[in-house]
Order: structure tokens, then C-alpha cells, then sequence
């Protein structure tokens, strides 16, 4: 099967999965987005290849690391801090391999759609008796786009169910290509309005809407998400906005994300500054009046 012999950049791969679509499930995070959320749970994911990471804690300031690099993509400061040129690392890890404090890690490695089909069907009890299955995310789920195609279609002939996380921020051709293989679209819905989508995620959702309509128009099975952002879209006017958004396109259910930190701590390692750090988690208890928008609006909407 010639499929097989695509791989793709993967940066985990998480089992026993119950917030990625119905049932038990797997979830299959691939490299690459092409937005720049500001909240971003998983910014490892961003870049489409292996990524270092540095915990400073972990650092014993010896510079083997910058010594090694072939590429010379890292240097320290004069407090000794290690500084990766992500524009100049090829993933080679050589400065991971060798740190002698462990202080630096990578995200990402080359996955054969052979290796990962394997894995997945070791849970296939699981699956079979809750009706779940596998999920594609990210990053942006369609952000490799062969192997995301490659990798689905293997899991269909096994018989699995196959959902996709996606923000719908993929070219036209590869979105009519990739999502009627999926059986259910997690589709973000992040702002209805064009220019706030850009301050908030870096590109405008003109597109994003183009697609998500292009899938309601053509029968595929989707549910919206909203992850609830503080100062972003967390108004009682952004819901209205959003599920006026919603209903004219035809959806009638949808999802809130309250907003997290879990992803917090990987900006320091990514030497990245975090636009939202301290920002209070929400809860669902948060947004009970926002949620009463979408309902009277006619939308079955959950948590």
C-alpha cells in the first residue's frame, strides 16, 4: 500500500483521550499551523518541524550545546541563557542528545502512517465498546496535508472512526480534499468578526468561514468549538456575534472551550514571551450568561 511509506512530523501522541470527539480516543497531534493564537495550549506546534525546548532550570551553563550546533542556531547570553535561531536549526539534535543537564528537549519526530496506524489499533477494544476512535490535531490537523490523507485513509479501512480537530485555516483544495474523509469535524470558531480574528490569531477568518460553510453545505458532520478567550471574544456581544455567525450558516450545536493555562509553562521553555500570562482560567460556571446567548439563540450549546 503505497500510503504507508508517508510520514509525517508528530509531536505526541496521547491515549485514552475523552475531549477530542465521542467516545475513547486517540489523538494524533501533528507539527504546523498557520495561525499564531495568543493562547495557544500547544506552542510546540507551530513551527511544521522538530523544535528544541529549553528549561533554564535544568541548564548547567557549560555551552556545550552552542559549541556543538553545527548550524550554529544557538548562542548564550551574558547571564548564560541559551537563545535558539529557530529560522537556522535544522532538528538535527545534536544539543539535545548531548545536554548534559537535560536542559534541552525537542518536540516533533518523523512518524511512518505504518507506525502510527499500529498504535492506534492497539486500542481498538476501547474504541469498538464507546464508540470512539482516532483524532487528528495539532497544530492544524490538515497542516500536512499527504500524510493527514494517508494516515486517515488507513484508519477507515481498519474501520475506525476518524474525527479532526481543525482550525479551517488550509487552502480551499486541501479542505474540500481532506475533510469528507473525516467523520466528524472539531471545527474552532475563534471571532465572527474578521479584523478582531487577526489581532487575536494573526490572519483574518474569511477563509476559515468559507470553509466551514463549504462542509455544512456538503453534509459532513461538525461541531463547532469556541475556546472562551479573556479580552477577546468573552463578551455577551462576541456570542451573539458568533451565534448569529452560526446560524446562518445552518449549525445548531456548539461547543465552549473555557479558556486554560496548561500551556503556560512551554513559553519559557520556547524562550517566547506569553501574551496571557496570569490571566485567570475561566470555568463553566464562568459563562453562564454566555452560554443562555447561544441557547436563546436557538443553538443546543455545552461544555
Amino acid at each position: 500500500m503505497n500510503s504507508m511509506k508517508t510520514d509525517g512530523i508528530v509531536f505526541n501522541v496521547q491515549k485514552f483521550s475523552i475531549h477530542d470527539g465521542p467516545g475513547v480516543r486517540t489523538t494524533v497531534f501533528l507539527k504546523g499551523c498557520p495561525l499564531r493564537c495568543q493562547w495557544c495550549a500547544n506552542p510546540e506546534s507551530q513551527l511544521s518541524g522538530v523544535q528544541i525546548l529549553y528549561d533554564e532550570t535544568k541548564c548547567l551553563r557549560c555551552g556545550q550545546c552552542v559549541r556543538r550546533c553545527p548550524e550554529q542556531a544557538l548562542n548564550m547570553d551574558e547571564d548564560k541563557r541559551v537563545h535558539v535561531n529557530f529560522q537556522r536549526c535544522n532538528g538535527c539534535l545534536l544539543c539535545a542528545q548531548q545536554c548534559p543537564g537535560k536542559a534541552l528537549t525537542h518536540e516533533g519526530e518523523r512518524k511512518s502512517v505504518e507506525e502510527l496506524v499500529d498504535v492506534c489499533l492497539q486500542d481498538r477494544a476501547f474504541y469498538e465498546e464507546s464508540g470512539g476512535g482516532v483524532t487528528i490535531s495539532g497544530g492544524e490537523g490538515m497542516s500536512q496535508p499527504d500524510f493527514t490523507e494517508a494516515l486517515t485513509t488507513a484508519l477507515r479501512e481498519q474501520g475506525i472512526h476518524t474525527a479532526i480537530e481543525t482550525t479551517g485555516c488550509v487552502s480551499e483544495d486541501v479542505f474540500r480534499r481532506l475533510a469528507p474523509l473525516f467523520d466528524l469535524l472539531l471545527f474552532d470558531v475563534k471571532h465572527y468578526d474578521p479584523a478582531r480574528h487577526q489581532e487575536g490569531t494573526g490572519v483574518r477568518n474569511e477563509r476559515i468561514i468559507e470553509n466551514l460553510a463549504w462542509a455544512k453545505d456538503n453534509g459532513l458532520q461538525i461541531l463547532p468549538r469556541i475556546p472562551v478567550i479573556p479580552g477577546f471574544n468573552d463578551s455577551l456581544e462576541d456570542a451573539e456575534g458568533i451565534a448569529l455567525l452560526l446560524n446562518q450558516i445552518g449549525l445548531k450545536r456548539v461547543q465552549l472551550l473555557p479558556f486554560h493555562q496548561m500551556g503556560e509553562r512551554k513559553y519559557e521553555f520556547l524562550n517566547r514571551d506569553y501574551v496571557l500570562k496570569g490571566v485567570k482560567a475561566l470555568h463553566p460556571e464562568d459563562l453562564t450568561e454566555y452560554r443562555q446567548v447561544f441557547l436563546d439563540a436557538g443553538l443546543d450549546c455545552f461544555f
